[in-house]
């Protein structure tokens, strides 16, 4: 039986290779011309960013010449400290909700709580829903649809305590700080507490905030929650940021060992004083708003991702524990199946904030036989170390702020001249590239808005080194898909897989796509699953039907031949990294500044 697949967005019509090479050759590769391809394939919305940012400012980057947006916060958070402490607190206190949509083990949510009980006054809480937002950051529908979804349940749970939760919808995301200072002086509040988000928009907004509410008489305090170990605290002995995932992982788990504090759970919100509901009672009364425009289902699609992935953190909890107690044992061993389902399948609830990541890690190590994170079971001690990958690409982002626009961590990959092949984007998109576990994969995210990890470093190396396409095609293909879109860590994966980010795998390392599909879908169970009109082919020729023998059974189906010959690909993506890193070595500078 055929499986139904979401239907994918339609694939934005490209610029022929031979006229990008045009535009790309022009001026030596300079950042403007590639900020004109950007624009014209989809990369870059205009409407919310600037032109590219140019090599030699990302240098300036590296080299702590130009401060970082996380810094700056932390510098503003620190020299208003004692004036926001001298600020009494008014008939409210406000916390407002971003991507920590729970009330267990919220730190902000925990601080102000305790604020608004410290007087007696009513702990409101809000959240904005904010279309412009969901489109510059490429949110997927179904990651906008399990927001509200849990916002429902959210609402709920607060609802017991008599703590409101306002839901709005604002069309201009300029206009939401405003809004929220709005909403603070209606209530009466003076303090509004949040947790940090570290993309550069986010940090910079709430630096914004922490100066405008002080000019309102207003405290507005942000604190780090997203992260086991915030990012400026791990640091090489030469001061700088870890690019490097297992010294920085060394670190991490010294200093948590070290601190084990960090892993301790915040108090939930305590009940409102009686009477709030009364004083709310409109936003007790109000619904959470439908989906933008923008990011509307079909009802057949909301169906689906509901069924597929409950929302509200009592879900995230229950798969927690499932895991914890059916799972986690034998992760180390099976964690690479795609077939094998042996995985959380709890990226989404951390996405969303529906689980904290010290949480998860708090909880594996408690069933563990030693309170060592590096020790005792190898499967909990594995998947520790897979949870802290986030941590890691959380601190990347903070340290390295280029990576949120546009740039790649490895500045001087700029200059590859990528391919931007319409039909075969296209083709990679809708899964019928001819190489039967990237089409797999790739259906797989179409209908469920999730992807293997495995796999997804398998079709991320495909559409960078055997396509030769643009991999920030990829990378927003995937967050426009993705129901578990993380920034940091798409970005990141993106980045390994193009060896173009942190810590990446050399480029002279190619993923073979058949290699990979024998590895670790040895018996074709995966494949089977998802690409159905392969069902009949026996045996290993289910990883490559046209090359072992099953090109009847293949043609008869109508699946496609392959896109492109693996060896010879392999050979042309080696010239043009070469040919890339050469370029840019003679040509540093130029471009638009951000």
């Amino acid at each position: 039986m055929a499986i139904k697949r979401k239907a994918t967005s339609p694939v934005r019509p490209l610029i022929p290779a031979k006229k990008l090479q045009t535009d790309i050759s022009t001026g030596n590769g300079d950042a403007f011309n590639h900020s004109r391809i950007e624009e014209k394939v989809g990369i870059v919305q205009r409407e919310f960013y600037p032109p590219e940012m140019s090599n030699e400012r990302c240098k300036r980057y590296n080299e702590n010449e130009i401060p970082r947006p996380l810094d700056v916060l932390n510098s503003t958070l620190d020299g208003t400290k004692q004036e926001r402490e001298r600020i009494p607190v008014g008939e409210a206190v406000v916390h407002w909700f971003k991507r920590d949509l729970r009330t267990h083990d919220n730190r902000a949510l925990s601080m102000a709580s305790a604020k608004a009980k410290s007087k007696g006054v009513p702990l409101v809480c809000m959240f904005i829903v904010s279309p412009q937002d969901y489109q510059a950051h490429f949110t997927s529908a179904p990651r906008v649809d399990f927001e509200l979804r849990t916002l429902e349940v959210l609402k709920q749970d607060l609802a017991e305590k008599e703590i409101p939760l306002y839901v709005t919808t604002i069309e201009d995301r300029k206009a939401v700080p405003g809004h929220i200072l709005q909403k603070c002086e209606e209530w009466g509040a003076k303090h509004i507490y949040c947790n940090i988000e570290y993309e550069v928009d986010e940090l910079r907004r709430e630096t914004k905030l922490v100066k405008s509410c002080m000019d309102k008489g207003i405290s507005f305090t942000a604190v780090h929650d997203d992260v086991v170990v915030s990012p400026e605290t791990l640091m090489t002995g030469a001061g700088k940021q870890y690019s490097v995932y297992s010294p920085w992982f060394r670190a991490w788990i010294k200093y948590v060992h070290e601190h084990p504090h960090v892993l301790d759970a915040s108090e939930p919100p305590a009940a409102n004083p009686g009477g709030t509901k009364e004083s709310f009672n409109v936003i007790f009364g109000t619904p959470i708003p439908p989906a933008p425009e923008n990011k509307k289902l079909t009802d057949e699609e909301r169906t689906r991702f509901a069924h597929l992935w409950p929302a509200g953190e009592h879900e995230a909890h229950q798969r927690l524990t499932r895991f914890l107690n059916e799972k986690v044992g034998m992760y180390k061993e099976t964690r690479n199946f795609p077939a094998e389902q042996s995985t959380g399948m709890l990226s989404v609830h951390l996405s969303a904030g529906t689980l904290a990541a010290r949480t998860a890690v708090r909880s594996a190590r408690d069933v563990n036989s030693t309170k060592k994170l590096d020790g005792g079971n190898i499967g909990i001690a594995g998947w520790i170390s897979e949870l802290a990958w986030r941590d890691f690409y959380k601190h990347v982002l903070a340290h390295w702020p280029y990576i949120c626009m546009f740039k790649p961590f490895k500045y001087e990959y700029t200059n590859i001249e990528w391919e931007y092949d319409e039909g075969k984007f296209a083709a990679w998109c809708e899964g019928r590239t001819g190489f039967p576990i990237v089409d797999a994969a790739m259906r797989q995210l179409n209908h469920m808005g999730y992807m293997h990890n495995r796999c997804r470093m398998i079709v991320a190396s495909f559409l960078a080194k055997d396509l030769l396409i643009d991999w920030r095609m990829g990378e927003k293909y995937f967050m426009e898909h993705l129901i578990d879109g993380d920034f940091a860590s798409n970005n990141g994966g993106w980045g390994f897989s193009a060896s173009t980010g942190v810590d990446p795998q050399p480029y002279f390392r190619i993923f073979n796509p058949l290699l990979q599909s024998e590895k670790f879908d040895e018996r074709g169970a995966y494949i089977r699953k998802w690409v159905p009109e392969l069902g009949g082919v026996e045996g290993k020729a289910i990883h490559d039907p046209y090359g072992r023998g099953a090109v009847k059974v293949a043609e008869k189906a109508g699946y496609p031949r392959p896109v492109v010959d693996h060896k010879v690909s392999r050979e042309r993506t080696l010239a043009k990294y070469k040919e890339g890193l050469g370029r840019s070595t003679a040509n540093v500078g130029g471009g638009v500044h951000n």
